[in-house]
């Protein structure tokens, strides 16, 4: 029979502006609160924690937001508006990278020529501000971001120098699958590329096509996304063009030996950003890139680099390539979308038939060998905004999926700007239309990111309360995994309770689970994706789950929720089930202590 346990009040808001908001202390610089002895001999195993800021848009002021609007009507935003406060409050939140994207120089509608860079035909640009994935020098910044256009190298470099001046580390995109139509770099013209074929037109209604030439190719090259013949879709990546690794397609047989002259002009491009000083790249659709070409490469970096750790993360959507790019390809980290995050969408999409709890195990278990290289997230610039009415509608739902993102495995979690505060995508911008994306494509601001932005400030200070409480609730997040060793070191494990619990509540929408750092640390989650229904449940905690977290089955110890509800306390023995109310959306996590 089970033991009915006494518990202290409970604390949910009937509101999301009711969420307890409070204040934290910085985070330390080498996690000492919580330091534990296997990171003397493994430095590398604090937990990554990434901030991503597409920085066209992250200090972008003007909220004009005019469909199709140009540079001079929506504004843009520059590589100084990530300034000191703004990096001072990145890392008082926790995070340990920062990831700007599409600050490469990329093909774009906007005319750069009175700076000596040429122009770009509008038939291959998709939106006025163009895609930062169709890169037209990749020794260059954006012009578009750039308060002194000539230096704009220069200002990148302070932005790495000031980064590094506040503890994190920088992360940027390198882009290796493809590139601009009209790729010509400035910077090193003498690097020109081999490819592997576009009539697609389409012009935003603000250019007159009568006095623009129709884009021709003779012959037609494929585009960055495999399409081999003339005329791509308007879904398509028309506006790119596919670099030749040695591979032939139409055959099947890859060309490695002699080594492609291609890998060396990539290899060059990584060590000129590194010597920059950039930390680590996000290597866009690393799957369409030989596994072979990412192990030579990979290499060669850490031969060159060896005193310093460049992180490689790979974008990749295919689970039966993972093993194969993590082991021979030498990636750090892989996407995990389409484990993770979409079973996350599917519970909490309204109307999903989809969503189900159980689900997280099963990729769990397939993905046991590789959690510590998995890179988990619920929003990025390719994914749909949370609180869009085509993700949950509402950035509150997310909350047991933010937190199974972010500790449910010892690999890095990442957060888009604008998650935390919940940034939504209402209607068509220009190329985006109104699919509840944040547009990469399209000059535009972000209301909701400009209240915390404040004019430079930095401090919330335009925030709606229920913004600020959302914003807590991560950083309290944030901070609860480098409290604790068991969440941010990656010999820490998993102990899953779904198995042993089927009958005691409804495993479809509860989740249960111990992350454990081998006999001295051990957090019990309890997760309640249901966002309308409150739950009186029990939970078994085997007796073979005591013993392999380390627990003595002769004592008893106290659970102390250390997340939400701070007073909430039960007595935990071995063989009695525990019982209590669980509200609606709510998350527990009960730190085992032993009985004084």
């Amino acid at each position: 029979m089970s033991t009915v346990l006494k518990i202290f009040q409970i604390i949910q808001p009937s509101n999301t502006s009711e969420f307890p908001l409070r204040a934290f202390s910085t985070m330390s610089e080498n996690l000492s609160k919580s330091a534990c002895t296997c990171q003397a001999v493994e430095p590398r195993r604090d937990k990554l924690l990434i901030y991503q800021i597409l920085v066209r848009l992250f200090g972008n002021r003007n909220l004009t937001n005019i469909v199709h609007g140009t540079i001079e009507q929506n504004g843009v935003g520059k590589l100084n508006d990530v300034n000191d406060r703004c990096l001072e409050e990145i890392k008082k939140f926790g995070y340990t990278h920062v990831w700007y994207c599409g600050v490469l120089e990329h093909a774009t509608m906007t005319d750069y020529t009175a700076y000596g860079i040429r122009k770009d035909n509008p038939y291959v640009v998709k939106g006025l501000a163009g895609s930062p994935y169709a890169v037209k020098d990749y020794y260059d910044i954006d012009p578009d971001l750039a308060v002194d256009i000539p230096n704009r190298i220069q200002e990148f470099e302070q932005l790495v120098q000031r980064t590094h001046g506040h503890g994190l580390k920088v992360i940027m995109d390198f882009i290796p699958n493809h590139v601009a139509r009209e790729y010509g770099s400035d910077v090193r013209p003498d690097e020109d590329f081999e490819f592997q074929m576009p009539n697609v037109e389409h012009i935003p209604p603000c250019i007159d096509i009568s006095k623009i030439p129709k884009y021709t190719e003779r012959p037609a090259r494929a585009t960055g996304n495999d399409v081999f013949h003339s005329r791509p879709l308007i879904t398509d990546w028309f506006e790119t063009v596919k670099l030749n690794y040695g591979t032939d397609y139409s055959a099947g047989r890859n060309h490695f030996d002699p080594r492609p002259p291609l890998w060396d002009k990539l290899f060059r491009i990584l060590c000129y950003w590194i010597d920059k000083g950039v930390d680590g790249f996000r290597c866009d659709m690393a799957e369409m890139v030989a596994a072979d070409f990412w192990h030579w490469l990979i290499t060669s970096i850490r031969r060159t680099y060896p005193n310093r750790r460049i992180i490689f993360i790979a974008e990749i959507y295919r689970p039966d390539l993972y093993q194969r790019y993590i082991e021979h390809g030498l990636f750090d980290y892989l996407y995990d979308k389409v484990g993770l995050y979409d079973c996350l969408r599917w519970l909490l999409e309204e109307g999903s038939a989809l969503g189900n709890c159980n689900d997280i195990t099963r990729i769990h278990n397939e993905q046991k060998h590789l959690e510590t290289h998995m890179l988990r997230f619920l929003e990025n610039h390719d994914e749909v905004r949370i609180a869009a009415k085509q993700f949950a509608g509402n950035p509150w739902k997310a909350l047991p999926a933010a937190v199974c993102t972010a500790v449910l495995h010892s690999g890095p979690v990442m957060i888009y700007f604008g998650q935390e505060i919940g940034v939504d995508s209402i209607g068509p911008k220009g190329f985006q239309g109104d699919d509840g994306r944040t547009t990469i494509f399209d000059y535009w601001g972000i209301p909701e990111h400009q209240a915390w932005y404040n004019n430079g400030a930095c401090d919330g200070g335009q925030l709606a309360v229920s913004q600020k409480a959302l914003r807590s609730f991560y950083e309290s997040l944030f901070k609860l995994i480098h409290d604790h060793k068991c969440l941010h070191c990656v010999s820490s494990k998993l102990a899953d309770l779904q198995y042993a619990n089927h009958s005691h509540y409804d495993t479809k929408k509860i989740f249960s689970f111990i992350r454990y750092h081998e006999h001295d640390e051990q957090l019990l989650f309890v997760l309640n994706f249901d966002y309308t229904c409150q739950y009186d449940i029990e939970l078994a905690i085997p007796d073979e789950v005591w013993t392999r977290i380390g627990l003595d089955i002769t004592k008893s110890y106290i659970l102390q929720e250390v997340f939400i509800d701070r007073t909430l306390k039960f007595e935990l023995r071995a063989n009695k089930n525990l019982r209590f109310p669980l509200p609606n959306n709510q998350i527990y996590v009960f730190q085992i202590q032993e009985q004084s």
